[in-house]
């Protein structure tokens, strides 16, 4: 199943070309290929789509068209039903695109973003030999608010002791970029105090800290500009994040940067195997886990590097103090409007989620000494702490996915990831998912464009019953299971894995809700909100992504519930007006005469009947796809 919505190392001298920059030779295999469009219509759909243009006798595809060039810029025919229900933020985006358009992107008919930061890097390296050596090397953090193991703050610092200069890093708020990234408020709670120990680590190695707020995330190349040359930097490094919008923003500053002889590094850092690294025999991207795990343990097992770790920096010499003083003066702002937490909300999460790298690694370390030898028996079991718990540290990058998978594998009996024992194999391959989503992102795109990997799904005519997504919401739909893991999610931010895929199969097929708007809800409540893995995660569960539980395949959450909360102890921690139920009560109290004690609590009744739902699910599907 899917994660969904979660000694002694060597020391490094030089990089590999992993380190090198995003533009090493495995990202080549991602470059351009000559484009030609594709003339194959789709099926038809209950929501008609129009058909691109017919393909020739012979099976050839045409030249692209200016039927087609118009039919790609087009919206998906209920653009405005998405846009309404708050799934598409047009203050940030344009309307749904159409299925057509989404196929072009599966079918490379059309340039992906990384390939266009491919391209950009291409036609600007000349340019970027030409940067001086500055005053300064910068290092910009993002999603990686650590030093330990830092893929592009270590390249930075390696830089700056070449060119004699010292090291400077900086962090920009970008208020926009949380609100069309759905960052929950308490996700953006536990970045603003993340970096403040992180300001506090870099300081003890006289490394400055700059944290600024900018506005309008269209200006924040021009910004990071206007940032590097108020300090004479001319060499930039970042570790690359894979969402549509930040490579877009990095295809776009790499070309400004080199228009002013200043050079910029983006390095994979957040995933052990780079994107673009695994083949299927016919040399296509996966989409089906199993196959790309193997392919991705064989890697690794070939190329060891990759889960060799990066030392924290060297300490800058104290003469940077002086000269950089009003940067290591800067203040940790606070939360943007719309993004504060209330001061009993502030109390309840910091106590949950104490945040920094260094409760990053200790929570690594305990769970390796005292649970991981269990995880495989135990992690489905939502009242049990079976769990890490590190999945919000692998979300903000307080912690490396290769930390991780290298740490489990040092205690292990073999250096085999698929040796040794079974928690320990159990909980790399759960690791693994992450790598796995965040090589779909970059391969299809249009996953991270509000649609689903198989475009055909958007056109499932789906209920946007508003009482019944306000049940779900709240934790009251009279499934005890649901409602429990969604006040779990609404209390602290969290809800066990297991729960998730639960509740998201429950809202997608037992209501028919669009499963868009249950991904949104989780993004905009987890502390652990990661895009890859919860849009993976909610495409699994709803049967629309790459490896998804076939869409006949529908949960039942009563027997879900009896099967891993037999004892109903999740149940009863977060659904108080059953801690009362027995065992077989508290798993429907009004089908297993307990109906009046349930309503006398304030326990509503089930919203609906299941094997009803059921049948509606099957048939959305069917009409969808046939």
């Amino acid at each position: 199943m899917p994660v969904c919505f979660w000694a002694s190392l060597t020391r490094r001298t030089i990089f590999t070309p992993r380190a090198v920059s995003v533009f090493s030779t495995s990202l080549q295999s991602q470059a351009p290929i000559t484009r030609k469009f594709s003339t194959m219509a789709p099926r038809s759909t209950k929501r008609k789509a129009s058909a691109a243009p017919a393909a020739k006798a012979n099976g050839s595809k045409k030249a692209k068209t200016t039927d087609y060039d118009d039919e790609l810029r087009e919206p998906h025919h209920a653009a405005d039903i998405a846009e309404k229900h708050g799934i598409v933020l047009r203050d940030y985006y344009p309307p749904e695109m159409s299925n057509t358009r989404a196929r072009a992107y599966a079918e490379e008919a059309l340039h992906r973003p990384m390939e266009n930061l491919v391209i950009a890097q291409r036609e600007t390296s000349e340019a970027m030999k030409k940067a001086a050596k500055g005053e300064a090397v910068a290092h910009w953090f993002k999603t990686d608010l650590r030093c330990a193991d830092n893929t592009s703050l270590a390249l930075a610092a390696q830089k700056a002791k070449e060119l004699n200069v010292p090291l400077l890093c900086f962090y920009l708020v970008s208020p926009q970029d949380f609100k069309a990234h759905l960052r929950s408020p308490v996700r953006v709670d536990f970045i603003l105090r993340t970096l403040k120990i992180l300001k506090d680590d870099l300081a003890k190695l006289d490394i400055p800290l700059y944290i600024e707020t900018v506005e309008e995330r269209a200006k924040i190349p021009a910004r990071v500009l206007e940032l590097l040359d108020s300090w004479g930097c001319n060499h930039l490094c970042a570790n690359l994040e894979y969402e549509v919008d930040e490579l877009r923003r990095e295809t776009k500053l790499l070309r400004l940067l080199a228009g002013k002889n200043k050079s910029f590094e983006a390095v994979h850092d957040t995933c052990v195997v780079p994107p673009g690294q695994l083949r299927s025999g016919t040399g296509n991207q996966y989409a089906v886990y199993t196959p790309w795990y193997r392919s991705w343990m064989a890697h690794i097992h070939s190329n060891l590097d990759l889960l060799e770790l990066h030392d924290v920096p060297p300490k800058n010499p104290a003469s940077v103090r002086k000269a950089f003083m009003k940067i290591f003066d800067c203040e940790i702002p606070a939360a943007p409007k719309g993004k504060e937490l209330s001061a009993e909300e502030k109390k309840r999460f910091h106590s949950l989620w104490p945040c920094g790298e260094h409760e990053a690694k200790a929570r690594l370390d305990k769970f390796c000494e005292e649970r991981v030898g269990e995880y495989s028996e135990q992690r489905n079991i939502p009242s049990h702490n079976g769990t890490s718990s590190l999945s919000i540290h692998l979300a903000s990058g307080t912690i490396s996915a290769r930390t991780c998978v290298r740490t489990a594998r040092d205690r292990n009996k073999t250096k085999k990831l698929d040796g040794g024992l079974d928690g320990i194999k159990v909980w790399i391959s759960e690791v693994a998912w992450r790598d796995f989503y965040r090589h779909v992102l970059v391969r299809w795109p249009h996953v991270c464009m509000n649609k689903p990997y198989k475009p055909d799904y958007a056109d499932i005519e789906w209920s946007y019953d508003t009482d019944h997504f306000k049940a779900w919401c709240e934790g009251k739909t009279g499934f005890p299971i649901v409602d429990a893991a969604m006040r779990q999610l609404n209390h602290t931010g969290y809800m066990h894995n297991r729960c998730r895929m639960i509740v998201a199969s429950f809202l997608s097929k037992d209501l028919l809700i669009d499963w868009r708007m249950g991904e949104k809800y989780f993004m905009e409540h987890l502390a652990d909100g990661d895009f890859s893995s919860n849009n993976g995660g909610w495409g699994f569960s709803a049967s629309v992504g790459v490896d998804p539980q076939p869409y006949f395949r529908i949960f039942n959450p009563l027997r879900q519930s009896e099967r891993f909360d037999p004892q109903g102890e999740y149940i009863r921690e977060w659904v108080p007006e059953l801690k009362d139920f027995d065992n077989k009560e508290i798993h429907d109290p009004y089908n297993r005469g307990a109906g009046d004690k349930a309503k006398k609590n304030g326990y509503p009744k089930a919203i609906v009947e299941h094997s009803e739902c059921r049948t509606r699910a099957l048939a959305a599907y069917k009409a969808a796809v046939a």
